[in-house]
């Protein structure tokens, strides 16, 4: 067990701060994040230079490194040196909050293993801010982000979610969007969806229907900017879901890509399949 004090006591390292960026509208940005940024030793941005332009408009002056998905191995340890120093840290993504469908969680980790602090501050995120204008039910809800591109691994993590009665909150491309609903309506049977697009934009919008009424106005008309899809919970959790033909490797990485881990996701897919692990662990990694 361990106990944090975030802001009581005296430390030799320096803190890890996360600091929310606006999703669209720079108003967004709080006091606090603007100030913290001012005061930070260093930030670490997902890409300096979408940063450079919030950091421009508010005259922050700190300077940055890059930290993302491809550097993140050889960049952490630069960090936790900067931090073992006794100099902070503020953790940026391009938009929204670090680690929620982006880079930050690793950094997270890595800190939380050498006791070095780690301060969240409140601010801008797209799911709950779409969620609370959306009409579909704000509690209990359940964030996923974004789905599986491949379709039957798509379908394999929707049919995991089928029986959710919190309402289900995804982050989709535009391009993707349609092929997502269909898949949607194909596994989940008629449901009540919301698609936000632009969020806090000038053109922000809100598309409110069921499954095929939205499918059937995204095939005349292409939406663009990225987009929250809402999705209502199951109101029937114990009626039968659709059964989608998904390969055992195809459903074993679905888990996997929801955070599971490797051989829980193939114990997990034994038990629905009602075979041996062994087995399943066999065609997992093409033993077989």
């Amino acid at each position: 067990m361990e106990i944090q004090q975030s802001f009581k006591g005296t430390t030799q390292t320096g803190s890890l701060y996360l600091v929310p960026t606006p999703i669209g509208n720079l108003d967004d940005m709080s006091v606090r994040g603007v100030k913290t940024l001012q005061a930070a030793d260093l930030i670490a941005a997902e890409d300096t230079r979408n940063t450079q332009k919030l950091l421009n408009h508010f005259e922050i002056t700190t300077p940055q490194k890059s930290l993302h998905e491809h550097n993140y191995k050889e960049r952490i340890p630069q960090l936790l040196e900067f931090l073992r120093s006794g100099k902070s840290i503020a953790q940026v993504s391009d938009a929204g909050m670090p680690s929620i469908s982006d880079p930050g969680h690793e950094l997270v980790l890595a800190c939380l293993e050498e006791k070095i602090k780690v301060v969240a501050l409140p601010g801008p995120t797209a799911g709950l801010t779409a969620l609370l204008a959306s009409g579909l039910s704000p509690q209990p809800n359940y964030f996923y982000g974004f789905l599986p591109r491949k379709k039957n691994e798509q379908k394999a993590v929707l049919q995991s979610l089928a029986s959710q009665e919190a309402t289900l909150i995804f982050y989709e491309s535009p391009h993707r969007i349609k092929d997502t609903l269909m898949n949607l309506a194909a596994v989940f049977g008629p449901r009540q969806a919301v698609i936000c697009r632009e969020l806090t934009k000038l053109h922000e919008e809100y598309l409110r229907g069921d499954f095929n009424e939205l499918i059937d106005y995204l095939s005349e008309k292409e939406l663009k900017g990225e987009c929250c899809l809402l999705v209502a919970g199951n109101q029937e959790p114990e009626a039968p879901v659709a059964e989608v033909a998904v390969s055992v490797k195809e459903e074993v990485q679905a888990l996997v890509d929801q955070g599971m881990k490797p051989n829980a996701a193939i114990k997990t897919v034994a038990q629905r399949r009602s075979r041996k692990k062994q087995e399943i662990y066999q065609e997992y990694h093409d033993l077989v």
